[in-house]
């Protein structure tokens, strides 16, 4: 007796509504069986995890604080994705895009503070760009796999920001921290609320998402990007060209990482240190899968990951649970996501004499 694998019928429309709900749910369920592992009680700890943290108008707006570098990393990665163009170095985009803007924020001359921040922000997103260009050159020019290129890329970028940070860029009256001096008022996002962090990113963040529906759903771009994934033979039969795709999947995905790098750097941090983020590129990849590359799904997608960001810290100083959990979760939902999938877009079937 023997098996083989066969797709479902309709599998495709089933596994974008099915699998980031089974993927979810699972991950509470393993979630909660490893707190009762390591010896905390798991509706407890689960309460502490994801619902404590949000029960505050603070808890809510750190929330927004997380969930935006998310969205709009997620939201440039997927269309690449959608062109099978897979830019997994957004972290590094992310931290060049901020070096870039932290640096026209301290070295701009005075006359200049007027258009602070629009300078930062341009500057925010030709640095990721750029550094996403690296990876777009060397694909088309060398053939090489842009997997490895931008995950390269990403250590090169960790490394440069810790040569600025305890080098050049240290600030003289940090106490021998690696930091920059703080940016100027000009070059800092002025929060909504005094009381809060959250700044007018989320504004921006929303209109990413618009401007996701609208390349993805309503022009004829965005239908070249999706024909040139999901039939490459066909997308270069009907003209469409497989180099242009490339630059515009690892292009968009560069620049929406260093935006998130400006408004990190211009927003919650107000300077550049040695750590400017938690992983929001690499985090950024689970949220454009679990939201199923639409804009209404990395919304949810981006709060929910956003949500194991703040519950980490908040499971952290209840419970004395090491941070490290909120990568767990992170990994736990990128596992049981991909299983879900499978399962739900595949079936075993029974083959042999038994079978006929």
């Amino acid at each position: 007796m023997s098996y083989r694998i066969e797709p479902r019928r309709n599998a495709s429309a089933l596994a974008n509504l099915l699998a980031p709900v089974i993927a979810v749910a699972l991950t509470l369920l393993f979630g909660g069986a490893l707190f009762a592992v390591l010896g905390y009680p798991p509706i407890e700890t689960l309460t502490a995890f994801f619902i404590r943290p949000v029960s505050s108008m603070y808890g809510f707006t750190e929330l927004l604080v997380k969930a935006v570098p998310l969205i709009i990393i997620a939201a440039g990665l997927s269309v690449g994705f959608r062109a099978n163009v897979w830019n997994i170095g957004a972290e590094g985009q992310l931290t060049m895009g901020a070096i870039a803007a932290t640096g026209v924020g301290l070295f701009a001359p005075e006359a200049l503070y007027p258009m602070l921040l629009p300078l930062m922000f341009v500057a925010g997103l030709v640095g990721g760009a750029a550094w996403a260009g690296i990876a777009a050159l060397l694909r088309t020019k060398l053939n090489t796999n842009e997997i490895l290129v931008t995950l390269m890329l990403t250590y090169i970028a960790g490394l440069f920001l810790s040569f600025l940070v305890r080098g050049p860029w240290r600030d003289p009256n940090g106490y021998n921290f690696p930091q920059t001096a703080l940016l100027p008022y000009e070059g800092m996002l002025e929060p909504l609320d005094p009381m809060y962090r959250v700044t007018a990113s989320v504004v921006f963040a929303l209109i990413a998402l618009v401007a996701l529906w609208v390349v993805t759903a309503r022009s004829f771009a965005g239908y070249r990007l999706s024909v040139g994934g999901a039939a490459p033979r066909a997308a270069r039969y009907a003209g469409f060209s497989e180099r242009g795709a490339i630059w515009v999947g690892l292009l968009t995905g560069g620049a929406a990482a260093g935006i998130a790098g400006f408004y990190e750097a211009a927003g919650p941090l107000g300077q550049l240190s040695a750590v400017i983020s938690p992983g929001y590129g690499f985090a950024a990849i689970i949220v454009a899968f679990v939201g199923r590359l639409s804009a209404p799904g990395i919304l949810l997608g981006g709060l929910f990951l956003a949500l194991t960001y703040v519950g980490g810290e908040s499971v952290q100083m209840s419970h004395g649970i090491p941070s490290p959990i909120t990568r767990v979760f992170q990994g736990l939902l990128l596992f049981l996501l991909l299983a879900s999938e499978f399962f739900v877009s595949y079936r075993l079937v029974r083959t042999g004499r038994a079978a006929a």
